[in-house]
């Protein structure tokens, strides 16, 4: 069959035109597109079959899936310019040319190689020309066309979310959306009905249904109930070719369950129930369960239980255990069978999760009777107090009475009782019992003050059947008596300025007694009256348990006395009284006039600078290595002495330093300083230089008046002139010292030297506290010798 376009195009072109007429023969001027077309005998007539769909320009259509053993025909390709000649070549290219799509270059006839999916690939886009066989040079200019896979029925519908797992409401209404499933179809949804689906249930009826167009899956039964059935397995299948025969189908599991709602009221399995419940049992104790069944699950079958009534009310309860819902029944006092034997309980279940929409259901409880049988048991002696508690005085002797226990045996036949106490293996036993009465005495001296109470356990037991012990704790406090005398209550640090006056308050201290309160306080502080009247110190005691330590004099002096030592008596207000001595170490001590300590002694300054042992250690290290080099340079000098005569050229200058120290100002006996100061008497006592000289004393006014009368200047140019021509020296420098004071110092002098002609009652020294802290200390010395002599 030969079709031609019914309008002019592109030469060239690939054309597959909608036609509504068709024609035996081509326009001149045009391509020829031939499609489909079959081949006849010679002879026969052609057959025009028409198209099933029509004609879409630039595309070529090829079926999907062809198996034949030849490639499959797809259409023709024909130019105007072709004479039949062979001169035109036809040319194919783009998608797929030359290897799925092949041209016969000389009729254009287009052939498909290979079987085509259409799930894979739809279209291929490909790129016709026209050229001359002998010169290549084009003939039309290059069209482009498509050739279309179309689609056939060759995929099955499929559940890409399959298998489901869904859940519904037990008894809910006919008609209930479970689930909507979806299935999908890879043929063409654009042809044919080949991925047109409608859904069907295979398995599930007639509890659910399933709309074939939408798959929306919905319950199919009134009152579905999860306690006769839970589990549903539903198969959904979906079937393309809108369910025709031949169709292709693909199915589906959805396992549906059942969620549970509250329609099961509660049920006792019996009406009636017995318990036994010995009469030992304990209070708190569980002594029983009962449950109720709910054929619910979850918090729909939660429940609690209750007593609604009966005679044992008050001596029983019951809760509820969450995880096993049972009720426990506990007791809360404790049985004697000699009293009652049995008990009732009316005991009630109910559901606490109601669903009002199955009220009609209820009511959501229910109540059953409890019989509780109690039972007879050898219980073990009872004492008369669940606890005791008793008294005795320390120092008691070994035997005191403490006190006595009672238990009995609460059984009918009344068996005598033994006691004993439990002791743990280390603890030691200052008590003991009685095994038949139950007094309980003292084993041992006990002393408040070691131990103020004790805490015994005491076990009775039946003779007939000794295993059965009952237990009560016995509490002993320890009474106190007056055996400890008072004492201070810590060690004082008592310090008095040397400055203090009279009646100054220099510390206070208070004082403590291991005794109890009533045979401590209130203490009383007093000096001992054996003793001598203290001319220092006074003791006041300021009657609230502490006492002030007071001075009598004024004025104390280190250099004098450092440490003053004040015994003291302390009593305590018990019956009869008690009392002790004490003794306060007092030290001096230099304070500012604000009363602050300044310093006391070593000691004292080297704690208040707060130095540990480690540091005095570190110090008392570096003295020594200090010591120790010096000791090396001194002899290291002494090996390397020099000879008394030198050479001329050989001049050096020699230091010589005398450290020798006198005993003080009062000191005139050792040595002499009026020879110094005397150049008259140091006229006299030309000596040799290289040895000591003896140096004769001389009276210290006559010293003194001969100072007044010789001038220092003529005195040291004769003791130069002396130094040069004596031939017993050294041949080099010396240089002399000579501790001579000026007589033109404004201050003055403050040396006893000048100062003994003087009389001691024309010396002021307050004028020495205004020059300053350096002269203070020296203020309050003149000051208090002055003080001394006065008085």
């Amino acid at each position: 069959m030969k079709i031609t376009s019914t309008s002019c195009i592109c030469p060239v072109l690939v054309c597959l035109c909608f036609v509504q007429r068709c024609y035996g023969t081509a326009h001149h001027g045009s391509i020829k597109v031939t499609r489909n077309q079959t081949k006849h005998i010679e002879g026969e007539t052609e057959v025009h079959h028409r198209p099933k769909r029509g004609w879409v320009w630039n595309q070529f259509f090829v079926l999907e899936e062809h198996m034949g053993p030849d490639p499959q025909y797809v259409g023709k390709l024909h130019s105007n310019s072709d004479k039949g000649d062979g001169s035109v070549k036809y040319i194919l290219t783009g998608e797929g040319a030359g290897t799925i799509f092949i041209i016969d270059d000389t009729t254009g006839d287009i052939h498909s190689t290979k079987s085509l999916d259409r799930e894979q690939k739809t279209h291929y886009v490909l790129h016709a020309q026209a050229i001359d066989r002998r010169t290549n040079k084009p003939l039309e200019p290059e069209s482009e066309f498509i050739i279309k896979v179309q689609d056939i029925n060759d995929n099955a519908p499929k559940f890409t979310d399959g298998p489901y797992i869904v859940t519904v409401p037990e008894m809910s209404d006919m008609g209930t959306s479970v689930l909507q499933v979806t299935a999908t179809d890879a043929d063409d949804p654009t042809y044919g009905n080949s991925a047109r689906v409608v859904y069907s249930i295979l398995q599930g009826q007639p509890y659910f249904s399933v709309d074939p167009k939408t798959g929306v899956i919905r319950t199919a039964l009134h009152n579905m109930d999860r306690e006769a059935r839970e589990h549903y397995s539903v198969v959904i299948q979906a079937k393309d070719m809108a369910g025709q025969v031949g169709g292709l189908s693909g199915s589906t599991t959805v396992n549906i369950t059942l969620t549970d709602v509250n329609d099961n009221p509660p049920r006792f399995p019996q009406k009636h129930y017995q318990l036994y419940v010995p009469e030992s049992a304990q209070v708190g104790s569980a002594v029983g369960k009962i449950k109720a069944n709910d054929a619910d699950t979850g918090s729909n079958a939660d429940m609690t239980y209750s007593i609604i009534n009966g005679d044992g009310i008050g001596i029983f309860s019951i809760s509820t255990d969450k995880d096993t819902r049972e009720g426990i029944l506990s007791l809360k006092k404790p049985l004697n069978y000699e009293k009652k034997k049995s008990y009732t309980l009316n005991i009630e279940g109910a559901n606490t999760h109601l669903d009002f929409r199955f009220s009609h259901l209820g009511p959501f409880k229910d109540a059953t009777m409890l019989k509780i049988i109690v039972g007879d048991v050898d219980e073990p002696p009872l004492f008369s107090m669940p606890s005791y508690v008793m008294e005795v005085y320390e120092n008691a002797k070994i035997g005191t009475v403490v006190g006595t226990v009672l238990a009995q045996d609460p059984d009918s036949a009344n068996s005598l009782v033994r006691y004993s106490i439990n002791y743990n293996a280390e603890e030691d036993r200052f008590f003991n019992i009685d095994a038949n009465t139950g007094t309980i005495k003292t084993s041992k001296v006990l002393d408040r003050e070691e131990t103020p109470w004790y805490n015994i356990t005491v076990a009775a037991s039946e003779n007939d059947n000794p295993g059965l012990l009952s237990h009560v704790t016995v509490g002993i406090r320890v009474l106190d008596v007056n055996d400890n005398p008072p004492e201070l209550a810590r060690e004082y640090d008592v310090v008095v300025c040397e400055n203090s006056k009279p009646g100054q308050v220099i510390h206070t201290i208070s004082a403590t007694d291991k005794d109890d309160f009533a045979n401590g306080p209130r203490f009383s502080f007093f000096l001992d009256e054996r003793l001598p009247l203290n001319p220092n110190f006074t003791l006041k005691d300021n009657e609230d348990n502490t006492a002030s330590i007071l001075t009598r004099r004024r004025r104390f002096s280190r250099s004098i006395q450092d440490v003053y030592y004040l015994p003291i008596m302390i009593s305590d207000g018990g019956i009869p009284s008690l009392s002790s001595s004490s003794t306060l170490t007092i030290r001096v001590c230099a304070c500012e006039r604000d009363g602050r300590v300044r310093t006391c002694h070593a000691e004292a300054f080297l704690s208040s600078a707060g130095l540990s042992t480690g540091a005095l250690l570190a110090i008392l290290l570096c003295v020594v290595i200090l010591l120790a080099i010096v000791v090396l340079f001194i002899t290291l000098r002494r090996g390397k002495k020099e000879p008394l005569i030198i050479s001329e050229e050989d001049v050096r200058e020699n230091v010589v330093t005398y450290d020798d120290e006198g005993g003080g100002e009062e000191d005139t006996e050792a040595f002499d300083i009026s020879a110094l100061r005397n150049p008259a008497a140091a006229e006299e006592l030309k000596c040799r230089r290289d040895i000591r000289p003896e140096v004769k004393l001389t009276p210290r006014h006559q010293t003194l008046s001969t100072l007044e009368s010789v001038d220092v200047r003529e005195f040291i140019e004769q003791r130069l002139a002396e130094a040069d021509l004596d031939p017993s020296v050294p041949p080099y420098d010396s240089l002399q010292t000579y501790a001579y004071e000026g007589q033109r110092s404004e201050a003055g002098s403050i040396s006893s030297l000048e100062s003994a002609a003087t009389t001691q009652s024309d010396q002021d020294y307050h004028y020495l506290g205004d020059w300053g802290p350096e002269f203070k200390k020296l203020a309050e010395l003149y000051g208090e010798i002055e003080s001394e002599r006065t008085t």
